[in-house]
């Protein structure tokens, strides 16, 4: 399955999200997003549960002299969660994870200033809790953000993403959190070859769905 762009991905994602929990449209619902792509992705979840669209920021650990390789993810309130057996293979030493950690951190923080300002956080207690990102690879940074979730009790808790590897799908499912995806392919390289179009969104551009979904 190869998607146009995460906007239609995120209509194949919603119908399917309602086929596989269809009692979520009685339940009282939060939809989180990932920035930045997963809000893209989120906005027609959103839209079809009749609910505003909010964003949960984490924050990838990219390995030194490989930022795309995740070694881990961090949370805005500085959950992190890291890939004990990658850290070692690749000898990253605590030094450099600490100064990954603070430089991300900031990168978070200001993201939820940029995208919530002085709102409140969204609820999440007592409530069925859908977060959404664009793919799944490793699956460090959405363990961050569920782990940071699950504190704060649920009554139901999903992640939800147009692809995922086998392996990262896997390391969801381990947290006892339920999952929904449109693929998960055997062989997956990365979560963009599954996008036709795949650029990266702008925060102006993140913004301006969050205004149009109410959640601004």
């Amino acid at each position: 399955m190869l998607f146009r762009n995460r906007a239609e991905a995120g209509r194949f994602l919603a119908r399917e999200l309602l086929d596989a929990l269809p009692q979520l449209r009685e339940e009282p619902i939060t939809v989180l997003a990932i920035p930045r792509g997963g809000v893209a992705v989120a906005a027609p979840i959103a839209e079809l549960l009749g609910v505003p669209l909010h964003v949960f920021v984490a924050r990838k650990l990219g390995a030194p002299g490989q930022e795309e390789l995740g070694i881990g993810a961090v949370a805005a309130d500085g959950t992190r969660v890291l890939d004990d057996d990658l850290v070692r293979m690749l000898r990253v030493t605590d030094a450099q994870i600490e100064k990954i950690t603070k430089r991300e951190i900031a990168e978070a923080k200001r993201r939820v200033a940029l995208f919530r300002g002085t709102r409140a956080p969204p609820p999440v207690s007592g409530r069925s809790v859908i977060l959404v990102d664009d793919g799944l690879a490793t699956g460090g940074t959405a363990r961050a953000a569920l782990t940071v979730l699950k504190a704060e009790r649920p009554m139901r808790l999903v992640f939800a993403a147009p692809v995922a590897s086998m392996d990262g799908a896997e390391s969801i499912a381990a947290m006892g959190v339920a999952t929904v995806f449109s693929a998960v392919p055997k062989h997956f390289r990365g979560v963009g070859e599954w996008y036709e179009s795949f650029d990266q969104l702008t925060d102006d551009e993140v913004l301006a769905m969050l205004v149009e979904s109410g959640a601004q």
